[in-house]
């Protein structure tokens, strides 16, 4: 009944400069990686002055990549969230060690916790709880932790299909962000359909999860990008938004944008406040000027970046 009446409140596709979606572009991030952003003369042409810039790790990334990436992003000044991907990292002497070379070479005080992408774990590590139960960010005054959010499920926790490993997981995130100072919120996968993310957030909250999520958006791309990205991430139900429309030849060939999927789920929080999701998350699949240019055009920050007056 939930999904219906949110159907029947849906904003329309083709309200991409509406207040309600401007308003919910507000405080967007973006993800980069090291190679990524070097293609990027000025981050201040592109993106808003303290627009948060999360750094993924990919596994075989040099340290030293990373950091460099992140102090040059900071001193552009932008917030910075690198990624600690558990499965990569080696032992506790390797996590203080990259603690403290984002802190003492980048100013880096927040951190997206995950498990990563790794079937097999390097070392002693195999998920983002084990990184917080070291005390380690706690210990260095980190004041924002963010966690992984898996709005269509992980087959990497619950190979069964079920949701039954990722609540628990939640729940004990739920408690660590009751007990710690830090301030958190989950950094959710991409998903192409409002429906559903709309359903999982609503069941997490009756759940007892309060955490605010921070909504993973895919921006613009080529169709068959974002389908080769979304079956390599895992993503379920929603990936028949992407089928369907590589079904019509009059489709086909023109790029993604996510113009739908966030006017509906900006109409959605417009009508209820209280609506869990906080802010919205890019992912920039197309490219970080695609998708910084389609979010300037579609009032992220009032439609202006950094250096535009």
């Amino acid at each position: 009944m939930a999904l219906l009446n949110f159907k029947k409140k849906a904003a329309p596709a083709d309200v991409s400069n509406s207040a309600e979606v401007e308003a919910f572009l507000q405080g967007y991030s973006i993800e980069v990686m090291p190679r990524t952003a070097e293609k990027i003369e000025d981050f201040s042409a592109l993106l808003p002055t303290g627009t948060r810039v999360y750094v993924a790790h990919i596994e075989g990334t040099p340290i030293e990549d990373m950091v460099a990436t992140a102090a040059r992003i900071k001193a552009e000044g932008y917030d910075v969230m690198p990624h600690f991907p558990a499965r990569i990292i080696k032992d506790e002497a390797t996590l203080a060690d990259w603690i403290a070379r984002y802190q003492g070479e980048a100013d880096v005080n927040q951190a997206l916790l995950l498990a990563g992408g790794v079937t097999t774990p390097h070392g002693a590590f195999d998920s983002s709880m084990q990184l917080m139960e070291t005390g380690l960010f706690d210990k260095a005054g980190f004041k924002r932790l963010h966690v992984a959010g898996h709005p269509e499920g992980n087959k990497d926790i619950d190979p069964n299909g079920s949701d039954a490993n990722v609540m628990e997981a939640l729940r004990w995130k739920q408690a660590f962000n009751e007990r710690t100072d830090a301030e958190m919120a989950l950094a959710t996968q991409f998903a192409f359909e409002a429906g559903p993310i709309i359903e999982w957030a609503d069941a997490i909250k009756e759940a007892g999860i309060d955490i605010p999520i921070h909504i993973g958006i895919a921006g613009p791309a080529k169709l068959q990008t974002l389908i080769k990205f979304a079956i390599a991430c895992g993503v379920g139900p929603s990936l028949k938004v992407l089928q369907k429309r590589a079904m019509d030849v009059t489709k086909l060939l023109l790029p993604y944008e996510p113009t739908e999927v966030l006017a509906q789920l900006a109409a959605h929080k417009a009508t209820n406040p209280e609506f869990n999701i906080e802010k919205v998350h890019f992912f920039p699949l197309g490219g970080i000027k695609t998708n910084a240019n389609w979010a300037i055009e579609n009032g992220g920050a009032s439609g202006r970046p950094a250096n535009v007056s």
